[in-house]
Parts: structure tokens; C-alpha cells; sequence
């Protein structure tokens, strides 16, 4: 069992769009930074600006690391371990198998359950389901090399 890599997200690389993504981001922290300079006056006055300033420039980061590939939301599962990054902005979470007491598959979301007591869920979207399925049969591949006890549980309406 090689590594293997599957999107949680939309797999829009286009080069043009990362460009975008990098310059909007440049051009919201140069907008920040005009409106700390030349507003120093009004902002001790002003609570709001500084709100304005501090979004600015945190979704100019936001852009910024999206755009350099950072935010990629995904599960990469090999045969020692299972690495998810379900969220943008949250850092990666590594689970090896001596760690997981047990997995629940559901139609649209998996819940790793880990020795210590920890619950990691993982959502899926209604949209890749070709691909929900494929990572379904990885992991429940995963489980059965690794001797970790799984669960298939299907809702009813």
C-alpha cells in the first residue's frame, strides 16, 4: 500500500488563480498599512478602524498562504499512518494506527476514535462522492491491515 493523496476540497490549481490569490492578499495588507499611516490621528479615536485594519490584514495573510498552497484541505493514508488536514487554517493531525481504538463510517462523515479519548471527525461534502467512496475503501483497507476494529453504519430516512 503506497501513500495515498485524495482533496477534501476543490482541486482548483490553476496557476493563474494562486497569482490572483497572492496579489489580492499583497494589495489587502498595502491597504492596511496606508490606512495605520496615514490615519494615526483618527485611529485612537476610533475603535472601528482598528477592526477594519486587523481583517484586513488577517485575510491578507489568508490569501496570501492560500495562494502559496497552504491552506489545501486533505487525507493522505499509507500503510503506518493517516495524516488529515480537515481545515484551512488548523494544522495537520498524523494518526497512527497504535494510536486509533476504533473507526465509525457513516454515509457522509468518518469519526476516528484515538486511545486517548479524543474524537477526530472528519466531514465529507455532497458534491466529490466518487471520491468519498475511494477514501472510505482506503481507510477501511487501513483498518484491516492494521487490526483496528471498524464500523459501517448506514443512516435510514
Amino acid at each position: 500500500m503506497g501513500i495515498n493523496y485524495y482533496s477534501l476540497g476543490s482541486t482548483e490549481n490553476n496557476r493563474f488563480v494562486k497569482i490572483l490569490q497572492i496579489f489580492f492578499g499583497i494589495v489587502c495588507i498595502g491597504v492596511a498599512v496606508f490606512w495605520l499611516i496615514f490615519n494615526t490621528r483618527s485611529l485612537k479615536s476610533d475603535g472601528t478602524l482598528w477592526i477594519t485594519i486587523i481583517f484586513l490584514i488577517g485575510f491578507g495573510v489568508y490569501q496570501i498562504w492560500s495562494g502559496l498552497g497552504h491552506t489545501t484541505r486533505f487525507i493522505e493514508i499509507s500503510h503506518d499512518c493517516i495524516r488529515l488536514k480537515k481545515n484551512a487554517v488548523l494544522p495537520l493531525v498524523q494518526m497512527l494506527p497504535g494510536e486509533m481504538e476504533k473507526i465509525d463510517f457513516f454515509p457522509l462523515n468518518v469519526i476516528f476514535y484515538l486511545k486517548s479519548k479524543k474524537r477526530i471527525l472528519l466531514r465529507f461534502g455532497t458534491i466529490y462522492h466518487e471520491t468519498n467512496e475511494k477514501i472510505v475503501d482506503q481507510l477501511i483497507g487501513f483498518a484491516e491491515s492494521n487490526n483496528i476494529p471498524f464500523e459501517v453504519i448506514e443512516e435510514k430516512l
